[in-house]
């Protein structure tokens, strides 16, 4: 498995902090997936806006199927996100 530097939540400073506690407004908690891209908030925050756009898009399918099609994705590349 490969290895990647984060910076905690709890270590979090700046640009970084903002974007780790609007990820936990969203979720609760700061999943490892963002944490993964935690030595560049920029590119965080650019991730988690399209995100954001394609997840809650007002048009095509609703928010459900969008989430259960994730799920299925993430089943079938062995990805427990």
């Amino acid at each position: 498995m490969a290895w990647i530097k984060t910076v905690a939540p709890g270590s979090a400073e700046g640009a970084l902090a903002r974007s780790y506690k609007g990820a936990t407004g969203r979720a609760g908690s700061v999943a490892g997936i963002v944490q993964a891209m935690s030595l560049s908030p920029s590119i965080l925050d650019a991730s988690m806006g399209l995100y954001i756009k394609v997840m809650y898009a007002p048009v095509g399918l609703a928010r459900r199927q969008r989430e259960m099609l994730a799920v299925i994705v993430s089943r079938a590349n062995h990805c427990h996100y």
